[in-house]
């Protein structure tokens, strides 16, 4: 079955097979502190953030519950400039609203484990084009989109919704399902773009995918400009997705081709990840599970990634730093790819309008690896939750419905219906500082 329209070539349309659809692996996190404020906001003083109070963020226990006072109703912590703090505030208030995290997911661990467990998920109507790359290899895009929008009669300029998965996750994951719902009841169009070889799909060539490498993104940021360009366009990156989001904001600058970006649990520092990830219970829970699904997709791709790394030696790894060292530095040629993929350093050089939520008992990445500097950016806020975990963000008593993650969408609302205010956060003035 094909499925023709504006979009591009004919795709094929509807849902995964079974076995594309268990191939569901996890993401990546991150994090450094804040800096006061330059001058005083009219909020209670949790507003105001310094190193020591962050990492002591949800760390206290309540003395009637017993239970830490993160588990307890709080409101979020922002760290951003007073343009970017106002835009918020005004207009997508769910960010400073307080949360109400699962009461029994005490811990960070339990909300990334029981958000794969216990989420819904929802039946998207994907059509899947194929997208060829200039190295000679190919990607997958799914597309969904409702018809017929009130909102956005105009194809032509009905918004974009552009989502990256995390590590070895694709279109078929449960938060990538709720988050192109979300984006289709809205009236936009959404487009998943799996890295290469996470559908399934056989390699072309050597190269899978690299956070520090944002050639592949670049060209469906083209792709979908290419085919609307009047329509605005909005990056979700979660996890390793997120990376790559933060890595081609910085690169690009101004010439991203996108008006605005959201990343959900991204991680900032690569060095306090991978620590973080090989400690005895993190690696047990999460490292070898994720680099065991690496290791399977070289192993199926065997024949083209043999002819540039030693495959039975990529084979033998156990955490994902090894993975790194053996398979992804020889086949994109960086010497340390780690260190090129952590976008902490890289803050400054964004110039698109980015929310980035972190939540400060993520086991991916200790809360004390955000970027201080975030608070001196006029185009970054950071969004920290004292619960929530990796991409978990698990609400309410029996959460297997929509969390947090599908709420945060209503930052894109935001920003698609007051662009000409959005567009005002791209010109700072010489006098802004940092604000929390």
């Amino acid at each position: 079955m094909t499925c023709n329209n504006r979009w591009g070539p004919a795709r094929t349309c509807g849902p995964t097979s079974p076995s594309q659809r268990a191939r569901a692996s996890r993401v990546l996190g991150g994090r450094k502190s804040a800096t006061k404020s330059a001058e005083p906001l009219p909020e209670p003083p949790e507003w105001h953030l310094d190193g020591a109070r962050l990492s002591a963020f949800g760390s206290r226990r309540c003395p009637l519950l017993g239970l830490p006072l993160r588990c307890v109703p709080q409101r979020p912590q922002l760290v951003t400039g007073s343009r970017f703090l106002a835009f918020l505030e005004q207009h997508c208030p769910i960010t400073v609203e307080t949360s109400y995290p699962t009461l029994w997911c005490f811990e960070g661990r339990l909300q990334t484990i029981f958000q794969v467990l216990l989420q819904s998920r929802p039946l998207v109507p994907y059509c899947s084009e194929v997208l060829q790359t200039p190295d000679g290899g190919w990607l997958l895009l799914d597309c969904a989109e409702q018809h017929g929008s009130s909102q956005y009669p105009d194809p032509a300029t009905q918004p974009i919704v552009l989502l990256l998965p995390g590590l070895t996750g694709n279109s078929q994951e449960a938060y990538i399902l709720h988050l192109v719902d979300q984006a289709l009841r809205d009236g936009y169009r959404a487009v998943v773009f799996n890295n290469r070889g996470c559908r399934g799909e056989a390699l072309l060539t050597h190269r899978a995918f690299c956070a520090s490498n944002t050639e592949d993104l670049e060209t469906v940021v083209n792709h979908i400009k290419h085919h609307y360009s009047q329509a605005p366009l909005l990056a979700v990156g979660i996890s390793l997705g997120g990376i790559l989001v933060l890595n081609h904001l910085a690169r690009m600058g101004q010439a991203a081709g996108l008006v605005v970006a959201l990343t959900l649990s991204a991680c900032w520092d690569s060095f306090e990840t991978t620590s973080s990830l090989e400690t005895p219970l993190n690696s047990l829970l999460f490292n070898q599970h994720l680099t065991a699904g690496l290791c399977q997709m070289v192993d199926q791709n065997r024949k083209v990634m043999e002819k540039v790394v030693n495959v039975d030696f990529v084979l033998q790894a156990h955490t994902i730093r090894q993975f790194d060292e053996r398979y992804t530095s020889v086949a994109f040629g960086y010497q340390d790819c780690v260190t090129l993929a952590e976008p902490r350093t890289k803050v400054d050089a964004i110039q698109i309008p980015v929310l980035c939520l972190n939540a400060a008992d993520d086991p991916f990445s200790p809360v004390h690896a955000l970027p201080l500097q975030a608070a001196q950016s006029p185009h970054v806020v950071l969004l920290i939750t004292a619960q929530g975990g990796h991409i978990g963000f698990l609400e309410g008593l029996l959460p297997w419905q929509p969390c947090y993650l599908s709420h945060l969408f209503r930052y894109a609302q935001a920003v698609f219906q007051h662009p000409a205010e959005l567009r005002g956060l791209r010109a700072p003035s010489p006098s802004q500082g940092g604000k929390s």
